[in-house]
């Protein structure tokens, strides 16, 4: 009955179908967005904050996002921004009135950044820098006061750009150093001149944020700080940006195949080429090559875009597409004589994004005894799923290459989520009952206070050998979930830094067009991310803020840094809630942790990596309370020469120490790869070794700057916190090996 009265409406006033589709094409109302954003965020947000009392909020972050370092906006800005918007913001959003404060405070932004720019040209081109004098800059302005006016801002600049001079000075120095001691050639020899190069960093840096700044940035870039004034996950995200997302967790795009990079004179360069792609098998476009247009439409009714100084983002929306259809790239060929171009037309394809999939290893270690230990070890980038067609899933991923493991007859298992930020909550829900009997994963409380236990739904596990979860500051969400369930099974042992990241909150992303009048564009409104829920551990304990402390911590460099959510703005509280019913664990002595632990503090206490990490923390630590960078040049030679001698004696005692160990474990450990085609076709697993392993999914451009670091490469592949994981585990399959003799155990 709804639906005839408003066809019948819409007849009745002639509305067509291109007017309709029109409507669908023009820009969105951000006014409206801004409005409906806010109602939602009222409605959905699980803290249930108090929105009109959140205006100076607002203000703060956007401001703080715009102007993180206090070097455009100055004092008197900041104080006309409070007496106009400071109370204010919230209304506005209600009001359909937000964006004019957005575009009054973005505009000042423009203006201050343009006249920086301009001043920064200014001093590059008069070369006004004398680095004799004693001066020093904060290392951080985070926490500085704003610039009192438009004079004391500029003093500011001027320094920041002495200070990137200078930088770029010593930079070339010191490259040029390395390349003489290795008998190399210099490979900055023929570059521009470091103040030419500032220049052109000051450039691309104008286009990004002003010149290639649309109404759609500026709106996403105001709607987010609001979203995140709730907490660090809840953010707005543009319709250019939730198709990113999307692409991400599917782990496959469709484009070329290629891996850009912006060059500071305003290109683009290609720095990686997937194997099989579409680029690679049109064959033209190479490595080092530099993109300067696309013509999204393949030779179509479009114009080539110049894309010189274009956001990077914005590059790869051009040359992405829709499947089967051309795009085509003016591009400089590597080696070519200057000003040359050639054009290159290729068909988007969908590409997969393999070094992101989950993959596994074999390592066959041979004890004292004779004994063999076979160890695999389970790689998870990310929790990632296909959310649109369900094709490609992490967690029957890993099912797979833990099947084939168990083939191969391993005898413990290592789950690395080191940098695995987390993904798909129903993922880790499946993944965690390879491992445990059915039972609780994970709570999760909503907004109204209801506790939902979810569990896993395997009735026994895959896999119930010792088993080592391998963490970091970086694992988080999924990965503390799955850390955390484990762990209070007495599953598994946690090894890692000191804790993971602490992001106990769950997001869902809602599509603002659809709460959007029905005569208002729609198709650019963009997506609110927004958190509902809070999860939990079977224990009760939420990871938030605190994460999953590892049953054996290791140093890391970490330590010194504020990394994780308790440093992000506006966390939600750690809490705890009741244990989950009828969650029942292992027991715990069956972990053997307190060995487990004395053997790993043996030899962590004798690791000359682990010293040199436990060092870099206290000079780290101590660099940080000081917040200071001099600007005399012959403060900072002496500086980097006494991190260049530390360096270069360190690298001396690991050459003779890894090449030592790199022997040894030549003797004693035996490597297998196991890839997801691997297990697809059924192959046999093949030997290799680590420390000479290629790229096998990507070739990329060598670095000629970078190679010249001589500091050498991990033995076997294996950095410190990864032989130790391997090491613990080795000592639990042992330690279980001579419990369940002893008939101590019996799993």
């Amino acid at each position: 009955m709804k639906f005839s009265r408003i066809r019948s409406a819409a007849l009745s006033v002639g509305l067509t179908v291109s007017s309709l589709t029109a409507c669908a094409q023009q820009a969105a109302d951000f006014d409206e967005v801004g409005r409906q954003m806010a109602i939602m965020l009222q409605n959905s947000h699980f803290a249930h904050l108090q929105f009109n009392q959140m205006s100076q909020l607002f203000l703060d972050d956007f401001l703080r996002d715009l102007d993180s370092g206090k070097v455009y906006f100055t004092q008197e800005d900041i104080d006309r921004f409070n007496r106009q918007y400071g109370g204010e913001l919230a209304q506005m959003l209600m009001k359909q009135q937000s964006m004019a404060a957005a575009a009054d405070i973005y505009g000042t932004f423009k203006t201050r950044v343009e006249a920086r720019v301009a001043e920064a040209k200014r001093m590059l081109a008069a070369n006004e820098f004398d680095f004799t004098k004693t001066e020093s800059i904060q290392r951080s302005r985070k926490d500085a006061a704003w610039p009192k006016d438009e004079a004391e801002a500029m003093a500011v600049w001027r320094q920041q750009i002495k200070e990137a001079v200078l930088s770029e000075t010593l930079r070339r120095d010191m490259i040029a150093q390395m390349a003489a001691k290795q008998g190399k050639d210099n490979p900055l020899k023929n570059d521009k001149d470091p103040k030419e190069k500032i220049a052109l960093r000051y450039e691309r840096f104008l286009h990004s944020v002003v010149k290639d700044v649309d109404d759609e940035d500026m709106a996403a870039m105001f709607l987010s700080a609001v979203a995140r004034s709730f907490d660090p996950h809840t953010d707005y995200m543009s319709t250019r940006e939730m198709d990113r997302f999307r692409d991400g967790m599917k782990n496959e795009l469709v484009g070329i195949g290629a891996l850009l990079q912006g060059e500071e004179d305003g290109a683009t360069k290609i720095m990686g080429i997937v194997v099989g792609g579409p680029a690679d098998k049109q064959g033209t476009l190479k490595l080092n090559d530099r993109v300067v247009a696309v013509d999204p439409d393949g030779d179509g009714p479009r114009e080539i875009v110049d894309i010189m100084f274009m956001k990077i983002d914005k590059v790869v929306d051009l040359i992405r597409g829709e499947e089967d259809t051309p795009v085509r790239l003016k591009a400089e060929p590597a080696g070519g004589a200057p000003g040359e171009t050639v054009l290159i037309n290729i068909v988007r394809a969908k590409v997969a994004l393999k070094d992101e999939q989950a993959s596994a290893e074999i390592i066959d270690m041979k004890a004292p005894t004779g004994e063999a230990t076979r160890l695999g070890i389970i790689t998870l980038p990310s929790f990632y799923a296909d959310f649109d067609e369900g094709k490609v899933r992490c967690s029957v991923d890993v099912e797979r290459l833990l099947e084939r493991l168990k083939t191969e007859k391993i005898d413990g298992l290592l789950l690395d989520l080191r940098n695995n930020g987390g993904g798909a909550l129903e993922e880790v829900r499946r993944m965690t009952g390879f491992f445990t009997q059915r039972g609780p994963v994970v709570q999760v409380k909503s907004i109204f206070g209801e506790v939902q236990v979810k569990e896993s739904d395997k009735q026994e596990p895959i896999y119930n050998g010792p088993m080592i979860v391998l963490t970091d500051k970086s694992s988080a969400s999924a990965s503390e979930i799955l850390a955390g369930a484990l762990q209070d099974s007495n599953r598994a042992v946690i090894v890692g830094e000191s804790s993971t990241f602490g992001k106990g909150t769950v997001q869902q992303p809602m599509d603002i067009g659809r709460m959007l009048p029905f005569f208002k564009a729609r198709n650019k409104a963009g997506t609110l991310k927004v958190t509902i829920q809070k999860f939990y551990r079977p224990s009760g304990s939420s990871t938030q803020k605190m994460g999953v402390i590892p049953d054996v911590v290791l140093p890391s460099l970490t330590d010194a840094l504020e990394v994780g959510e308790a440093f992000l703005d506006h966390p939600l509280a750690h809490d705890m809630i009741r244990r989950a019913p009828d969650f029942t664990s292992l027991k715990k002595e069956d972990l053997f942790l307190p060995r487990l632990k004395e053997l790993s503090t043996e030899r962590v206490a004798a690791s000359k990596d682990f010293a040199y990490v436990i060092e870099d923390v206290t000079k780290a630590k101590a660099r940080i309370r000081e917040n200071s960078i001099s600007l005399n040049l012959a403060d900072r030679k002496k500086e980097l020469d006494e991190i260049d001698k530390q360096q270069q004696q360190r690298n001396a005692e690991r050459r003779e120490r890894f090449g030592l160990t790199q022997k040894k474990d030549q003797g004693e450990l035996t490597f297998y790869k196991l890839t997801l085609d691997d297990v697809e076709k059924g192959a046999d697993i093949v030997k290799f070794d680590p420390s000479a392993e290629n790229e096998g999914y990507m070739r990329k451009a060598k670095d000629a700057t970078a190679e010249l670091d001589d500091t050498p490469s991990w033995p076997s592949a294996l950095d410190p916190h990864k032989r130790e994981g391997v090491k613990i585990l080795g000592d639990l399959v042992d330690t279980t090996r001579k419990a369940r003799i002893a008939g101590l155990i019996s799993r």
